[in-house]
């Protein structure tokens, strides 16, 4: 089994005109993915929703000193909204799963073994 990174990338619109019950039916499409994930045999690590990108803030390596400015000031229509950590047995399994995703968009990426032992990526 391999280990997956769900990136969940999505305008942050969502979130300025949002109801609560809007906000459950989410959720409750979030556990239900939650749900599909482990009927298919793989397993879900962890995961969680992001505050929106204007909370956030950057640490750059700037002449080897680092330097913290707010947000990412990525232009963008898109931000990384949240995660989910899968393992599946495959690439094949790990992108059926993303489809069941409740996401806008879904960025699955192979996370590296960085382990004693291991190889650099190719």
């Amino acid at each position: 089994m391999a280990q997956y990174m769900f990136l969940l990338y999505d305008t942050e619109e969502f979130y300025d005109n949002i109801t609560a019950e809007d906000w459950q039916a989410t959720m409750k499409l979030h556990n239900a993915f939650a749900e599909a994930v482990e009927a298919a045999g793989a397993s879900l690590f962890g995961g969680a929703a992001l505050e929106k990108s204007t909370t956030a803030s950057t640490v750059r390596q700037a002449s080897g000193e680092p330097l913290v400015t707010d947000g990412p000031f990525i232009e963008t229509k898109e931000a990384l909204g949240g995660f989910y950590l899968v393992e599946a047995k495959d690439l094949d399994q790990a992108l059926a799963l993303a489809k069941l995703c409740p996401a806008g968009n879904v960025e699955v990426r192979p996370v590296m073994d960085t382990g004693e032992g291991s190889t650099p990526p190719a």
